[in-house]
């Protein structure tokens, strides 16, 4: 089994530091509203106040197929996932569009895309197998796929806080990852599959009920594993998802900071979490999705998404378009007057 070391808490002082700050800045008290709040998280991340503006922000898009997808789950066939990787690569997908305009650098991992050879050496270096098992009937992974996927999520992590970066995003590509994503929401969170149950890429009724009844199966399959995040990623995840675990926690051990996307992410967080207690102090949700399962994972997680606009659709675009809303929390604190420096009374 892959054990984490005791996880650092953010620096207290840094983040008081911060608070006070705000109330000297040339602005009412509270006036600038959640960027206040997290001026502090970030000050703490970085341990110093003010904190500085992120230099290298970096999205790792984990792309990975999913046995379940054959059980008509997904309004899209698996091999969409492989074309969009390819997309990513020429930069024409949307969180290309985005991370240009939040200053972000992308990165794509096939971890698990159902190819015989991955799209290149520098994409497919931690690739674990072609395409997860079904979970309705079989183990997404084997025992040692499991360990191999989490340590391949580690490893990327640790790869880009060496290579410089100072905020980290998680992103997914792969069809039907909706469904692992919600069966460990419910097996984490002990609830009925009809609530954690979301429409994904835009499939209609008869599909909600094929992956309602898939989910249904998984945790069945699942059942005696709720207490072993190693074993539900094996059981009812993926090589995809438990990388994203691994890279979430490994980038807390390493105390980076890391926005969470949508639903596949944020379910990864949430088993990231019970490997390394104590990691999601030092994520932030960037958004809440439209998948229900979405929603209770933040609770879960006790995270407030910082926007809420209805996306739905993964490779870290949420997160992205939250970025900019950190770099305005850093900024503001950093280069406002304060009433001193103006020659105002406060």
């Amino acid at each position: 089994m892959t054990s984490f070391p005791a996880i650092p808490v953010p620096d207290a002082r840094a983040a008081a530091a911060a608070r006070d700050r705000q109330t000297r800045l040339t602005k009412p008290r509270g006036a600038l509203g959640r960027l206040e709040e997290l001026s502090a998280w970030l000050a703490a991340c970085q341990g110093c106040c003010p904190p500085k503006q992120f230099e290298r922000a970096r999205v790792v898009v984990f792309a990975g197929d999913h046995g379940v997808a054959a059980a008509g789950v997904s309004a899209y066939p698996t091999e969409v996932t492989a074309a969009m990787v390819a997309n990513f690569e020429a930069g024409g997908a949307a969180v290309n569009v985005l991370a240009e305009l939040a200053e972000a650098g992308v990165r794509i991992a096939d971890i698990a895309v159902d190819t015989a050879e991955p799209l290149s050496p520098a994409i497919g270096a931690h690739k674990v197998r072609r395409g997860s098992g079904n979970i309705a009937v079989t183990d997404a992974l084997s025992p040692d796929e499991v360990i191999e996927a989490i340590e391949a999520g580690r490893h990327i992590a640790d790869e880009e806080v060496d290579a410089g970066a100072d905020l980290l995003i998680a992103g997914d590509m792969g069809i039907g990852n909706t469904t692992p994503a919600a069966a460990l929401v419910a097996a984490l969170t002990d609830t009925e599959p009809v609530v954690v149950v979301g429409r994904g890429s835009g499939i209609d009724d008869a599909g909600w009920a094929r992956k309602t009844a898939a989910i249904r199966d998984a945790l069945y399959r699942s059942r005696r594993a709720a207490a072993d995040p190693v074993a539900l990623l094996r059981i009812c995840g993926g090589a995809d998802l438990a990388a994203i675990a691994g890279f979430c926690a490994q980038a807390a051990v390493r105390r980076t900071p890391v926005l969470l996307d949508g639903v596949v992410v944020t379910a990864a967080a949430l088993v990231a979490e019970r490997l390394a207690p104590g990691a999601k102090q030092w994520w932030q949700a960037g958004h809440r999705s439209t998948e229900p399962a979405h929603a209770l994972a933040l609770r879960h997680l006790e995270l407030d998404p910082i926007v809420d606009l209805g996306l739905r659709l993964g490779e870290g675009t949420g997160a992205l378009v939250a970025l900019p809303v950190l770099r305005a929390a850093v900024g503001t604190l950093a280069s406002m007057a304060t009433f001193e420096e103006a020659g105002i009374e406060p």
